[in-house]
């Protein structure tokens, strides 16, 4: 665990906003995959939200270094779950919540085909159209359009 530390992971959310802004998502996927991740994938659904809950703490703690918001939690999760072994996507979508007037976007992580630690399902508000995916056999990680 001693490579998922505070310092690590508060490292990163700091830098992914540069992330977003200079890196098309193609080579973002490849970059967010861990050279080494974890052989043995951690057990279950309730450990990967122990992990969200700790990333969480730590990015509240880290603010105003560490900015808010769905990117940068998104992608800060992404990287650090898929480095402890979980076999997670990163979605990205569009959508008009409720009582809004305007199209917003929002990203959000995804396990075993459901949203991982959100305070509303995702899916019913957002059009999903981009997924980080974990590479698959010899296939690096890659930005996939989805279709609807």
């Amino acid at each position: 665990m001693s490579r998922l530390s505070p310092t690590r992971i508060l490292l990163f959310a700091a830098a992914a906003p540069l992330l977003l802004r200079f890196v098309d998502l193609e080579r973002l996927g490849r970059w967010l995959e861990p050279a080494n991740p974890a052989r043995i994938p951690r057990p279950g659904r309730r450990s990967a939200e122990d992990l969200v809950w700790r990333v969480d703490r730590l990015l509240r703690l880290g603010w105003p270094v560490v900015r808010r918001g769905c990117l940068v939690r998104g992608l800060t999760l992404y990287r650090f779950l898929r480095e402890a072994g979980f076999d997670v996507s990163l979605c990205f979508g569009l959508g008009r919540p409720e009582g809004e007037a305007d199209f917003t976007g929002h990203c959000w992580i995804e396990m075993d085909g459901r949203a991982l630690a959100e305070k509303r399902e995702p899916r019913g508000i957002y059009t999903e159209t981009y997924r980080l995916t974990p590479p698959r056999g010899e296939a690096p990680a890659m930005a996939r359009p989805t279709t609807a």
